[in-house]
């Protein structure tokens, strides 16, 4: 244990020692932060939908008629009528055969890889891939080549040199809208590349599901490549308001996700309140309210993100609401968060090893229900925090 108190020491030193703050409230625009109440600044609740009345409704609902827990997994007697309800929603919104829940995106993104792929297999991945794609991928044990970030021609190439040494499945993998730059994989070029070299495409949309997309499907549907997409991989805790992730593919994917995926088979399922509450948010995703929840975000991120660009900031291509403002190292970038919490902004520095020595970063995301003048003061806060003066 002395061991451990050493190396969190030097975390602490360099500015890197990570610790737990409490929110007391339920997640929206504001929330009150260990008894004070701050803008919300750092939340994936991107169309606020996480306390919404029709969600919490729905998990009550399904609470008071299931009980709290599923008891079991889902190969056991885990699979309720909630559980089956959602997975057809959810091949029917993504225009697939079927779909599979998981218990988490991590969860998600480390069964799929590891219950389709194995040795004889090559895995192209995106080099700002998140942790959970990588972690699969290694759990896989097939080979991988990452390729520079959103780089088609660098992966044309990886494509091309490998094509004659090639023994089993191949697959290109990406994150739709990557969690901590916020700018976009360029689907259709991956999805010319996937053709042309028989390869499986498959997408993470965690950050892009009920966003994206004129019926919020995601960063394929905003990009005109839906249907081009083998396998759609997202979740129920950002944009839905919810709990869980998914998996949207062909039938016999994934039955044999059911047979072969470890975090799929020996989980204990989600309880029957969280699908039941992310059948009641893909309604409002595609309905009216959904529509135009994604308009308000739209002009939210534009606003935000227009006032720091305004103003120097390197917003590092960001083109979503996922809005990261590049600080370099460790103690700035800290020092820029605690500025800003004491001012009421509540938004997170990142700092290796999620992103890269020298990428430092405040990770501002934005709600569709934060208020505009609120953003432009936040986004305010954040140029005095950085020195960068106010408009």
């Amino acid at each position: 244990m002395e061991d451990w108190r050493r190396q969190l020491e030097e975390l602490r030193g360099r500015g890197m020692l990570r610790t737990l703050r409490t929110v007391e409230s339920p997640q929206g625009p504001r929330v009150v932060l260990e008894g004070r109440e701050v803008l919300l600044l750092c939340s994936n609740d991107y169309l606020g939908l996480a306390s919404h009345p029709a969600l919490v409704e729905a998990a009550l609902s399904a609470t008071s008629r299931f009980g709290a827990g599923s008891g079991a997994s889902r190969l056991v007697s885990g699979t309720m009528s909630s559980h089956a309800l959602l997975e057809e929603r959810l091949a029917a919104f993504k225009g697939t055969e079927a779909a599979l829940l998981f218990n988490s995106g991590y969860a998600a993104n480390t069964g799929i890889l590891q219950g389709l792929f194995g040795p004889d297999d090559l895995i192209f991945s995106d080099a700002l891939n998140h942790a959970s794609i990588i972690d699969g991928c290694r759990l896989s044990r097939a080979r991988v080549l990452a390729y520079p970030h959103r780089d088609v021609k660098a992966l044309e190439g990886l494509m091309e040199a490998e094509a004659s040494r090639r023994k089993g499945r191949w697959l290109i993998v990406t994150d739709g809208v990557f969690s901590m730059d916020g700018d976009l994989a360029p689907l259709p070029e991956l999805v010319r590349l996937k053709e042309r070299h028989d390869a499986l495409l498959m997408v993470d949309d965690a950050h892009a599901t009920g966003v994206l997309g004129e019926g919020g499907r995601g960063t394929a549907e905003h990009l005109g490549c839906l249907g081009a997409v083998d396998l759609h991989m997202g979740t129920l805790g950002k944009a839905l308001g919810c709990f869980g992730a998914y998996l949207a593919a062909g039938r016999t994917v994934i039955d044999t996700l059911v047979n072969r995926s470890r975090p799929f088979i020996f989980s204990t399922s989600l309880p029957p309140a969280a699908p039941a509450a992310a059948y009641a948010a893909l309604d409002i995703v595609e309905g009216a309210e959904g529509a135009r929840l994604r308009r308000s975000l739209e002009g939210n991120r534009a606003l935000f993100a227009g006032r720091l660009e305004g103003h120097g900031l390197d917003l590092l291509g960001s083109r979503s609401q996922i809005v990261p403002v590049l600080t370099g190292e460790p103690e700035p970038t800290m020092t820029a968060t605690e500025r800003l919490l004491e001012a009421g902004v509540f938004v997170q520095g990142i700092r290796p090893p999620t992103v890269a020595e020298g990428k430092c970063r405040l990770r501002a995301t934005v709600m569709a229900t934060h208020r505009p003048e609120d953003l432009l003061r936040a986004a305010d806060g954040i140029l005095a925090a950085l020195g960068e003066g106010t408009a």
